[in-house]
This record gives C-alpha cells, structure tokens and sequence, in this order.
C-alpha cells in the first residue's frame, strides 16, 4: 500500500461551523511513517479562543440544553455513538495518517472505545443521581434538604498527539452527558481525527456546544486554560506539561483534571504462566510503539526465571512486525516525530551508559515504502537497577526495562518507587497472591494477567505525580458536576429556630 496521500485542509471549528483562523495563518501535519505533508490546519490564536469561549458560553447559557431531562440527554449520546460508528472508516484513516496508529489498532479498538464510551455514560446518565434527598436532622431543626448536581459551565480540553480522538472522546463525552458545552485544543502534531470528530458531533447538538481551535500549546493552550470564562480544564499529557496547566488554571482556581505521565511496573510472579505473561508484557510496553503514558516499562522478573524470561521475550520481539499505519499487515507504527524519535535514541545510549545491557533492538529501523518515517526497533534492555535513567523517567517510546528481584516485597517497594502512579500489573495463577500485591501496589489501575485494558465503565487516572482525578466511568461524570445543597427550613416559629437565641437575647 502506498504511503502517499493527498494534502487535506482543516480550518478551525467554531460554533457549528468552519472558521479560518483569524490570523489566516496555517501549519503542516506530517504522516510520521513518511515525513509527507498530508495537511494544512488552521493556525490558531488567543482571538481565535475567545470566539470559541465566546460561543460555547453562550451555548451553555441556552437553558435548553444545560436543562435538558437526562432521558433526553441519554438520546443524544446515544445519536452521537452512532455517528461515530458511521464515520468509523475516515476517522481512522486520518488519526493513522497523521498519529502513526495502525489502522488495525484504530479500526477494532479506539472506534468500538469511542462507540461504547457514548453508550456507556448514556446507560449512567439515565439513573445519574442529579438530585439527592437528605434526612431531616433532628439538630438543628427540621428542614428540608437536597444536594444538585449542575453541570460545571465551559470546559477546555487539552489533548495529547497519541491517541488522540480516544482521549477527546474521554473529555467531551462527560462533558456533553452533564450539560456542559467545551472547547478542544488537540496537539499540533494530530489534530484531524478531533476536528472531524466535532463536526460529528455538531450533526447531533447545538452549534457552539463543541468547538476546537488548533495551534500551539503556548498561544492557544495556555491562552484556553487561562481564559476568565472557562470554568474546568482537562489536560492529558507530560506530567512537566501538567504542571503548567495546574499554575495557568490556579489564577483563576478552575476545576482542574490531569492525566499524565507513568512509568508503570509490571510484575511477573514465580507461579506465572510465561506463555501469557510474556506476550502480555511485549503487549503492555510495545502497543504504538510503546507511546502510551500507561505502558508497562519497568518489567519486574525472579531471579531465578530472569534468563528464561529474557530469551522469550527476545524472540518474540522479533516476531514484532512495524510498516505502514495504513497496512492492516502492521504490527506497529512509527514513533510521532524527528524530535520524539531522537529523544528516545538518547534514551536508549544513557541506558547502555549506565550499564544496562542491550538484548534487543535499539536502533532505528528501516521500513520499505516509509523511507522518511520515524521507526525505532521494539527494545529491551537487562541488567536494569531501578535507579538508572532509563528506570525513572518516561521514555514514551519502544523501550523494555528488565529488573531483578529476589524477595516479592522487593519488587512491590521497587514498584511503588517513583514519582508516577498510573498503571500497574501482576503476573500469577494465584488470584488470591494478585489481590495482596495489588493492595500494596500504588497505582491508578492495577492489572491481573493483562494489559491495557480500560473500560469505559471504570475509572482511570493516577497516584502521585500521573495526575489528578479520573476520566471514564461514573467518576468522569462527577468531575464534570458542581454540586449545591440547598437548605429550607420546616420550622414556622421564628423564636424556635435553633439560631435565634445565637444573636437576639431576649
């Protein structure tokens, strides 16, 4: 298959409709497994923001829709599942062309995610308890009380260049379910599949309810999360990045969620079966190209199993097919960028530097057809201390760290030693041995034989420094809720009430 495409052009999309950027300025995206310029995006700016603010402040002002009964809200999610099945096909062309996806990932995973995550919080929105009744106390008197939940206002989401129409989904879709309307600023590198995303959207809902203005995350990121009219933020990305957003969104104290960085251990026990953890564990670290901030990089292995554990993985890492995002044949892709491509091949020297022994790949890779694209060979490293470079930082990248432990305890204290807490995961036979680990394992997700494996109907986020907050879930719709108590007291007599006597002495 042929890695040429034709030169698309994207404005912004603001309130229902497309916008040239008011700057009339335009960037490139480039297909990552050619280097090819296969579009033209709108180049954004603050001004550009403000009209987007602009329209869905006045969107979410219609009461219409921040009213609408939660029967009739579950309806719309329900239409916009099916405008996403329906459009499956070009939305996973363009996130393959310009995110380096394979479109056998896209088309049988992040399509049927975006499906059932409408469908999902549909089902929720429907017994959703925007309205609790309390009991009436007998101090301070009797009274009626009852807690709202209401939707927060104009939410910005600001979204990462790996999987990113999935990671929109994750932000728009509670928004929309609560009431909210949203502006989506998507990474530079990948914004097609969001902006033809929210033109789908706006086929089912009012115009200014979703909008997205393209450009960088300096001019337009930070000016979005800043802007006095928006009232939550989300951001998924770099927990460097994460920090910024958390000193833009403090100005003005907004709702903040962050997902962000990992570096997240997985544990083979000495009971595993090897011929589901190994493959499990390649899975885990080298699914697009190891660029997912919940890849398991750090590979806990006994002592004991280390050397069989190793030549197991090392042929099967061979067997690991990469090419062209567009070949359904394609294992996996290329890394997103030049930039991202040598970050991590200075990655892959401070490893060899520190002492880590190189047992697989660790190069760049040649792909017929894709002479201009960014591969790098899936890697794996031995001879890992938990201390070393390669252990502590996030690589986002194709990159395997293999570590010794002696003694369990061992390997959970190495586990749990790290800035980041996002995902984990646990090898054995033994149920019961899993659960005990995974009480002591200080992560967001926590994976029993298996990996990657989130669902719409759970949560997810992470400990420490991998964030604040949860996305999907029943949790991902509290987040995107302000919640008020309102108080009527049932007491007639003025002289009765229990505050009175506090102030009138008489």
């Amino acid at each position: 298959m042929s890695a040429k495409t034709e030169v698309l052009t994207f404005p912004l999309f603001i309130n229902g409709k497309w916008q040239q950027a008011a700057s009339m300025g335009t960037f490139d995206v480039h297909n990552p497994a050619t280097g090819d310029v296969v579009a033209e995006v709108a180049k954004g700016s603050a001004e550009d923001v403000d009209k987007a603010v602009q329209a869905a402040r006045e969107a979410f002002d219609n009461t219409e829709w921040k009213n609408m009964g939660p029967q009739e809200r579950s309806k719309v999610l329900y239409a916009i599942s099916h405008q996403i099945a329906a459009h499956g096909e070009e939305l996973c062309y363009l996130e393959a062309i310009s995110s380096g996806g394979t479109v056998r990932r896209i088309g049988s995973n992040d399509i049927l995610q975006m499906v059932d995550l409408f469908q999902t919080l549909a089902k929720f929105v429907e017994r959703y308890e925007f309205s609790e009744t309390l009991p009436s106390p007998p101090f301070p008197g009797p009274a009626h009380n009852f807690i709202w939940r209401e939707p927060i206002g104009v939410c910005a989401a600001i979204t990462p260049w790996n999987m990113p129409m999935l990671i929109a989904a994750w932000k728009i879709a509670p928004a929309l379910a609560m009431g909210n309307t949203i502006v989506v600023k998507p990474a530079s590198y990948t914004p097609l599949s969001t902006l033809k995303l929210a033109e789908i959207i706006s086929k089912v809902v009012p115009p200014g309810i979703i909008n997205v203005v393209t450009g960088s995350g300096a001019e337009v990121g930070e000016a979005l999360i800043s802007h006095k009219d928006v009232d939550k933020v989300a951001f998924t990305g770099s927990t460097e990045v994460g920090r910024r957003v958390m000193e833009l969104s403090a100005a003005t104290i907004k709702n903040t969620t962050l997902e962000l960085g990992g570096k997240s251990p997985n544990i083979i026990l000495e009971d595993a079966d090897l011929d589901i953890a190994l493959p499990g564990s390649l899975f885990g670290v080298f699914l697009h190209s190891g660029q997912l901030c919940e890849s398991g990089t750090r590979l806990f292995v006994p002592d004991h199993l280390h050397d069989v554990i190793v030549e197991g993985l090392v042929q099967l890492a061979s067997k690991i097919k990469p090419g062209n995002p567009l070949d359904p044949a394609a294992d996996i892709g290329p890394v997103i960028s030049k930039k991202q491509k040598e970050s991590i091949l200075s990655y892959i020297e401070a490893g060899k530097k520190e002492g880590a022994t190189l047992v697989c790949g660790g190069g760049e890779l040649a792909v017929p057809g894709c002479e201009g694209g960014h591969f790098i060979e899936p890697t794996i490293f031995t001879n890992v201390t938990n201390d070393m470079k390669i252990a502590r930082e996030e690589i986002f990248g194709p990159v395997l760290c293999v570590i010794r432990y002696s003694e369990l305890e061992e390997a959970i204290k190495m586990a749990n030693d790290s800035i980041y807490g996002l995902a984990a995961g646990v090898w054995t036979k033994d149920v019961n041995k899993a659960y005990e680990v995974a009480r002591k394992l200080q992560a967001g997700v926590v994976w029993i034989n298996d990996w990657h494996m989130l669902r719409n109907d759970a949560p997810f986020g992470g400990y420490k420094q991998s964030g604040i907050g949860r996305e999907m879930g029943k949790q991902s719709l509290d987040a995107y809720t302000q919640v008020k108590h309102v108080h009527t007291s049932m007491v007639p007599e003025i002289h009765r009430r229990s505050w009175y006597g506090l102030l009138f002495s008489e």
